[in-house]
């Protein structure tokens, strides 16, 4: 068996005389020759770098949480503004990268529209693969950022249930901090009637009481303003517990809306998957026509052949 040659010393000088003939300078036959070594990077299309972008931020999004998720969970760590902050920060964050993959959706649409034959056919099959290609580039993002989203709705469920627990004990200890009032001004009420009565008995210890009397009803009308108030916290904490709940609702809603959008983007697959089934059915049918009309052909042939042979053999006889 004879042995492999090295032939590549003779292509480099094929190559420097072809350039030579070419009426190439030195430094062109130098770069020619390098870059068949270094190769230069394929150059990236705006879906490419607007894929790639969208990734680095939902990234970015992910390393921002890992960072922030100790002070965002613990108490201790940061104040209730500095976590409101934070989940600001998140939601632009989600909000930006959503904007991107819709970027990159309409865009995909845009060129599937501009693709499609007569009839809304398909012309291309490159261009069409290309299009399967990047409906799975946007499913991928939309599955990572679904996943970053659900580690933040976590964070929030804690924040939440936190919020839920210190709630509770607090609006306990205020309803049984109301009722000792309200049970204080009822005895006061009942010292007042009695000091009435008495006073009704003895008028000359009376007329030395009256700053006494003013005294006991503004202290019953402050404890009647701090019952009336405590009654206007628990109000408000209520109020602030059921938003809380909303906004969780709210944010879980829109997880769900994630989800479904994916469910679409895979619905749409396998409706692009059934029209390249039908159109290969169409193509098999359109052969077994072809088929059809020329076996037809062929027996008409040679059933006329056959005639003609029966004909001929019965005039030779």
């Amino acid at each position: 068996m004879a042995r492999a040659r090295d032939r590549i010393e003779d292509f480099k000088d094929a190559v420097h005389r072809t350039a030579l003939s070419l009426e190439y300078d030195e430094a062109k036959v130098a770069a020619v020759l390098a870059s068949f070594i270094m190769h230069k990077p394929r150059q990236r299309t705006s879906f490419t770098k607007a894929a790639l972008k969208t990734l680095e931020s939902i990234e970015a999004l992910e390393q921002f949480l890992i960072k922030h998720k100790k002070d965002y969970v613990d108490l201790h760590r940061t104040t209730e503004q500095e976590r409101d902050s934070i989940e600001h920060e998140v939601t632009i964050f989600i909000k930006a990268c959503k904007e991107q993959i819709d970027i990159l959706k309409t865009s995909i649409n845009d060129e599937e529209s501009t693709s499609k034959g007569w009839l809304g056919t398909k012309g291309n099959h490159s261009n069409a693969d290309t299009i399967a290609h990047k409906h799975g580039v946007v499913l991928i993002l939309s599955e990572r950022l679904h996943s970053v989203t659900s580690q933040f709705d976590q964070l929030r469920a804690i924040r939440f249930q936190e919020a839920i627990n210190r709630a509770i004990p607090r609006r306990k200890l205020k309803q049984v901090a109301a009722s000792n009032s309200v049970d204080n001004i009822n005895t006061n009420n009942i010292g007042l009637k009695e000091s009435d009565n008495f006073e009704l008995r003895e008028p000359d210890e009376g007329k030395t009481d009256p700053v006494r009397v003013q005294q006991q009803l503004l202290d019953d009308e402050t404890r009647a303003l701090q019952v009336e108030l405590n009654g206007l916290l628990d109000a408000v904490q209520e109020t602030e517990t059921k938003m809380v709940e909303m906004s969780a609702l709210n944010h879980l809603m829109s997880t769900h809306v994630l989800q479904q959008a994916q469910q679409i983007e895979l619905l749409y697959e396998q409706a692009v998957e059934a029209t390249k089934n039908v159109e290969l059915g169409n193509k098999e049918l359109s052969q077994a026509i072809q088929r059809n009309s020329s076996s037809r052909t062929f027996l008409l042939l040679f059933l006329f052949v056959l005639t003609f042979s029966i004909l001929f053999l019965d005039w030779y006889n």
